[in-house]
């Protein structure tokens, strides 16, 4: 199945009622995550570009200087506390982005005037009723903390920032400037409308690279913890359920009520009435469709036969609390096994066929994105396939340059790596265009079939094609079994998390009330 159909296919079905047992997972996990533990680990330092600006606090009688914190006695200013305290607060909003509604939180209002509710409480691990504005305050500490001794413990190892931060830095920089310029103002003026009066181009600046070192210095740590194969499969065998995947087939029968239309062609609800006679028709549906497989039909065969019944086969069904994840998880369960399952309004009929861990190879790569040019011409106009047709037609042209160009030089990884770094439109070039453990189905489907294909070797390289544009390939080599990867992962991000919050933990910190006024 394209992706473009089962994009459609989930749309129809979240309209008609269909809970996705991969977003039930999602959604349970959110609820279940206390925020707190994560919000400052969150680094975005890019935020002005992309976000509304109308909640912010402004004034134009401020102290630039007034001293707001103290944190193990560096100090300091509104301006530099307010840039962090902007930085949590978006990524809160980005980590929380399907809640915000059920959290009760108005994004057009100062957070010094909003409590959280009891919603929020429970997800965050936080006190019903407490100031948002001191609970976005609160990790602020946090992450300036961590930062600051992040960066002084980095000053002591004697750590050498890779030349990639400054790249990164000059890019946010540089970005800064194009999108100050696209509504007609100055980077100065920019920055006071997103951030504030008290914000200043130079404090903005030192406080980005401060935040891109310790990413590359976190970044660091992390890619330096290794695990033996029997550290890996101890985690491994102390819950298979978080890495085992389960295949199944299963057809999902809608039982949503369709919706009419009155004389004045008005869409009129179902009542509740008409919603209980749909699920209970679905229910029949979902019976007869397991009757006629026992007959000696596929499930595929038979949910053609039906309007609200949809055919799934997937390999890769990932654990969750819920209907679907526990019986296909459920110990007993064996090769042939069937089950009616109710989910929400709708039924599944459900065909297990296996489960157990993906022994599979991941892959490193390195890659060169390029993009085609924008064109003139808006979608519809005439002309604009041609032209659309033309624009893909030069990125691969320059896709071929580049590949050309390194195979005519030093022809190695190191050399195509720089080539990354200066031509790619991926966020990767920071990294040499670098991506490790990747695993089947994370990238688009070009992309995916080129990583691997059976006869892929160390060094090979090619150019794909795909929606994003033409992509210079290299590949690197064969990496740890996908279940061994995912495993490595979580390790890697639980240790990075105790290292991180110990960082950030017993700080001296002291607030100045005048200075204290300005932010937030």
């Amino acid at each position: 199945m394209s992706a473009s159909r089962e994009k459609k296919l989930r749309q129809d079905q979240t309209a008609s009622g269909y809970v996705d047992p991969k977003a039930e997972k999602e959604l349970e996990k959110k609820k279940a995550e206390k925020r707190s533990n994560v919000l400052y680990s969150v680094i975005a330092v890019l935020f002005v570009l992309v976000v509304a600006a109308s909640f912010l606090w402004r004034s134009n009688v401020i102290s630039r200087n007034a001293t707001a914190l103290t944190i193990d006695g560096e100090k300091y200013s509104a301006a530099e506390v307010n840039f962090y305290y902007q930085n949590v607060y978006r990524g809160f909003l980005q980590s929380n982005s399907y809640f915000i509604s059920y959290l009760g939180l108005d994004t057009n209002a100062s957070l010094k005037s909003q409590t959280v509710n009891a919603t929020a409480a429970s997800m965050m691990g936080v006190e019903e009723g407490s100031s948002w504005h001191d609970y976005i305050m609160d990790n602020t500490v946090k992450q300036m903390t961590m930062v600051q001794r992040g960066l002084k413990q980095a000053q002591e190892e004697g750590y050498q920032f890779p030349a990639s931060v400054q790249e990164q830095y000059e890019d946010s920089l540089n970005s800064l400037k194009t999108s100050a310029e696209s509504t007609g103002m100055s980077v100065k003026a920019y920055l006071q409308r997103n951030l504030g009066a008290i914000m200043t181009e130079k404090v903005y600046n030192q406080q980005v690279l401060r935040m891109l070192q310790y990413q590359a210095y976190a970044q660091s740590y992390s890619d330096s913890l290794t695990y033996t194969d029997a550290e890996l499969e101890a985690a491994y065998q102390a819950d298979p359920k978080a890495y085992d995947k389960a295949a199944w087939e299963y057809v999902v029968v809608s039982g949503a009520a369709d919706s009419t239309t009155d004389a004045d062609g008005n869409t009129v609800q179902a009542t509740d009435e008409e919603q209980a006679a749909a699920k209970e028709a679905a229910k029949a549906t979902a019976e007869e469709i397991l009757a006629a497989y026992n007959s000696g039909k596929s499930l595929e065969s038979i949910a053609g036969n039906y309007e609200k019944a949809t055919y799934y086969n997937t390999t890769d069904a990932t654990y969750y609390d819920g209907v679907v994840g526990n019986w296909l998880f459920d110990d007993a369960r064996k090769d042939g096994d069937t089950e009616i399952l109710e989910v929400g309004t709708n039924y599944y009929v459900g065909l297990f066929h296996s489960r157990g861990r993906e022994e599979y190879k991941t892959v490193d790569i390195r890659h060169i994105l390029i993009t085609p040019e924008t064109g003139t011409k808006a979608q519809g106009d005439e002309g604009y396939e041609d032209e659309q047709t033309q624009l893909k037609a030069a990125a691969r042209t320059k896709a071929e340059e580049i590949l050309a160009q390194w195979k005519s030089g030093e022809a190695t990884e190191d050399s195509f790596a720089q080539l990354a770094m200066e031509n790619s439109a991926d966020g990767s070039k920071y990294d040499g265009g670098l991506y490790t453990r990747v695993t089947k189905g994370w990238a688009v489907e070009e992309f995916n079939d080129w990583c691997f294909d059976a006869s892929r070797k160390d060094g090979d390289t090619g150019i794909v094609d795909t929606t994003y544009g033409s992509h210079v390939m290299y590949f690197v080599g064969y990496d740890l079994p996908a279940w061994a990867a995912s495993v490595t992962s979580d390790l890697q991000e639980k240790a990075s998390s105790e290292w991180s919050t110990a960082l950030s933990e017993n700080a001296d910190v002291q607030q100045s009330d005048f200075g204290m006024k300005f932010v937030g």
